[in-house]
């Protein structure tokens, strides 16, 4: 894992290259998947600190277990945050599915949509409205105000949510809401042809809450494998090993063009190594996507 000299390493050279985003994984340990125990650091801490260190780039948890923090705490943090990168967080929300961090920690794992509804309906509420009375299963708020504000306030609203689910119950809660959906690369097979159905899926669960699909931003999470690439452990072992996309230019820029032919307005890449040398190597590509 890396330590935080390094952490500022990449994200000063992620912004010094022209990358527009910034991500953090919202997780507390993995284990159990044949590896030895390991963990990252903690997500809102790190982001607060690149916040800091950084201009320009967006930010955000890719995504935040709700299930890991009191809703109406969680709603304080994304709004601070908001304040020390001066309106740059891209709120990520999810309702966590690695359930030997759950137990390590002491948190319950059962209901977590549940427990997540209730969790998505506070925070949004307080982040647009600054107050939010509650009274529900999981979680009871006697008119809880969220104050001070963040710098987006004045004008109504909060930072822009984006949910990274495909649950069909997880859709149909936040669809009517946010402003992104974001999808893993393992959920389609890192290419284009195993996204295309499942950008029809949320298409249709869009308009059946109502919402015109073109108002919902698509991005998506890709595997791209450098030189020196040792392989990605995801913790989980239900999910399916994919193919990396080389991060050789021609062949990583010709995919991110097929993508945004897709639909795709917002892209995460995770790479194989990461490190500073590996963002550094993205510089070309930028370069022929602007050519």
């Amino acid at each position: 894992m890396a330590r935080w000299p390094q952490l500022r390493e990449m994200a000063r050279t992620a912004e010094g290259i022209g990358l527009d985003s910034i991500w953090v994984g919202d997780h507390l340990l993995y284990r159990g998947d044949g590896l030895p125990a390991r963990g990252p650091w903690e997500a809102w801490t790190t982001l607060a600190a690149i916040a800091a260190v950084t201009d320009r780039l967006e930010l955000g948890p890719l995504v935040a277990a709700t299930s890991f923090h009191n809703p109406a705490l969680l709603a304080k943090q994304a709004a601070t945050l908001d304040e020390i990168s001066g309106g740059r967080l891209i709120l990520g929300l999810g309702a966590g599915w690695n359930e030997a961090e759950y137990h390590a920690y002491g948190f319950p794992f059962d209901h977590r949509v549940s427990r997540f509804e209730e969790a998505f309906t506070v925070i949004r509420t307080l982040l647009a409205d600054g107050r939010c009375d509650f009274h529900g299963t999981y979680y009871d708020l006697a008119d809880c105000e969220l104050l001070p504000r963040g710098p987006r306030h004045s004008r109504g609203e909060g930072p822009p949510l984006l949910v990274g689910s495909m649950g069909e119950r997880m859709l149909s809660i936040t669809l009517p809401h946010v402003q992104a959906w974001n999808a893993w690369f393992t959920w389609f097979d890192n290419s284009v042809e195993g996204y295309r159905p499942m950008r029809e899926a949320v298409d249709a669960a869009c308009r059946a809450a109502r919402r015109d699909p073109a108002e919902v931003e698509r991005t998506l999470a890709l595997f791209v494998a450098f030189p020196g690439a040792r392989g990605r452990s995801l913790g989980d072992l239900t999910m399916p090993k994919v193919t990396p996309i080389p991060g050789d230019p021609p062949t990583l820029a010709a995919a991110l063009r097929s993508f945004a032919a897709e639909g795709v307005g917002h892209v995460q890449l995770v790479l194989d190594p990461i490190s500073a040398e590996s963002i550094a190597a993205l510089a070309p590509v930028l370069a022929m996507l602007d050519g």
